[in-house]
């Protein structure tokens, strides 16, 4: 189990994992500041979750993650599980538009210097991209913080994020381009300023064939039926590609619901989940297997 999978406290996301396999040293690591200013070595010693042990680790022979899918494809196609061929590229940044704090009654339209209808006018472009481009393209503003957030006054200043993914790095790139282009044209088109961050930037990542092949050779086996399909969420098993083999499986999300309270995986698919990572993780420690690497 790795320190700080998500993210959302301490930027970037498989932040454990990424140190494990030697992406991050340890010390920045550890001085990373989350968005409530606390600092992680601090808040690992206070958890007692600090741990000694030297990183980057030891290469394993093979790493497989169970998990949820988060998403509904698996549900749409009456599939029990999914074994997963690698997960999409992320680029996550943060956006800080400076506008003019005004009077909201006296300050003509033509006149204003909006950061919110500037922050607005992003996060539709990059709905639209993603609609445009289609396939596995996602852009989501997650974060749109106002200040000073009041009634009856045009805002100061926005602070919002953007999360953009795809399974393909050049359409990734290409998304980030136009996004960076179209935030010029709005400080202009608006009259503010706008500077952006960038949060964590991780390429796509393909999982190792030989053991997708086990994995739906295995789902027949015990009879649960499933499919081919990439990862739309980051996961640790993308930082262990890295360094060693690496797959995934995925077992259903009722209606497709994560990171909300009504997440749920029925018993029968957890059940069906574990004994293909557990005939999985046998399946790797086999002599022939070991030798076809």
């Amino acid at each position: 189990v790795f320190t700080d999978e998500e993210g959302a406290r301490f930027a970037p996301d498989m932040l454990g994992s990424l140190v494990f396999v030697g992406g991050l040293g340890v010390e920045e690591a550890l001085d990373t500041i989350g968005i409530d200013g606390a600092r992680l070595g601090d808040e690992l010693e206070k958890i007692g979750y600090a741990g000694m042990t030297p990183c980057p680790g030891i290469a394993p022979h093979a790493f497989v993650e169970l998990h949820i899918e988060q998403g509904p494809l698996l549900e749409a196609n009456r599939k029990r599980l999914g074994a997963v061929t690698g997960v999409q590229g992320i680029s996550w940044q943060e956006v800080t538009i400076v506008g003019q704090s005004n009077h909201a009654g006296t300050t003509p339209m033509s006149l204003r210097k909006d950061p919110v209808a500037a922050g607005a006018d992003l996060a539709g472009f990059v709905r639209d991209l993603a609609h445009r481009y289609g396939g596995n393209q996602v852009c989501t503003v997650g974060k749109f913080d106002v200040h000073p957030n009041l009634v009856n006054v045009v805002a100061a200043r926005v602070t919002l994020t953007l999360d953009i993914r795809n399974t393909d790095e050049d359409l990734l790139k290409k998304a980030e381009s136009e996004v960076a282009r179209h935030i010029s044209e709005i400080e202009s088109v608006y009259g503010v300023s706008i500077t952006t961050r960038s949060l964590a930037r991780f390429e796509p990542v393909q999982f190792d064939e030989r053991i997708i092949d086990l994995i739906e050779g295995i789902c027949s086996d015990i009879d649960a039926n499933t499919i081919r399909m990439p990862s739309g969420a980051g996961h640790d098993a993308q930082m262990l590609a890295r360094v060693c083999p690496t797959a995934m499986i995925f077992v259903p999300s009722k209606d497709g619901i994560s990171h909300n309270p009504a997440e749920h995986t029925d018993n029968e698919d957890l059940e069906n989940g574990a004994n293909a990572l557990l005939r999985t993780m046998l399946a790797l420690t086999d002599h022939e297997f070991k030798e076809r690497r």
